[in-house]
């Protein structure tokens, strides 16, 4: 069994800019595209236990903004589980982590990601 203990630094850099970009457009209240930003940090995040946390804890305070019921329900048990999965490596590949797919679906990853995450992950 592999550990994921820290996100590498190269991948890192996407996965902020992604999270930069989530909050803009948040800012401006642009929430379709902000959430898209969001599956993606998600996507590029979740093997890695902090990253993937993090996620789930912004993905819940934007069910709150949004006073999304379903979204905010949905995220408590990604919060209390999502982390400990990517800290041993059982993680559904490409799940982009909101409460609208089941959490264990695997999903496709968008090809760009893909592109982006080769170097670091084996996909």
């Amino acid at each position: 069994m592999k550990f994921y203990w820290s996100m590498p630094e190269g991948l890192k850099v996407h996965y902020r800019k992604e999270l930069e970009t989530y909050k803009l457009e948040t800012s401006k209240a642009n929430f379709t595209v902000a959430w898209r930003h969001l599956e993606r940090a998600h996507i590029l995040g979740q093997p890695w236990f902090v990253q993937h946390t993090q996620v789930h804890w912004l993905m819940l305070k934007f069910g709150i903004r949004i006073k999304n019921r379903k979204e905010i329900l949905g995220q408590l048990p990604r919060l209390l589980v999502g982390g400990i999965k990517s800290f041993v490596g059982t993680i559904p590949t490409g799940n982009t982590g909101g409460a609208n797919v089941p959490p264990l679906r695997v999903m496709e990853i968008p090809e760009e990601l893909k592109d982006i995450m080769r170097p670091y992950r084996n996909i």
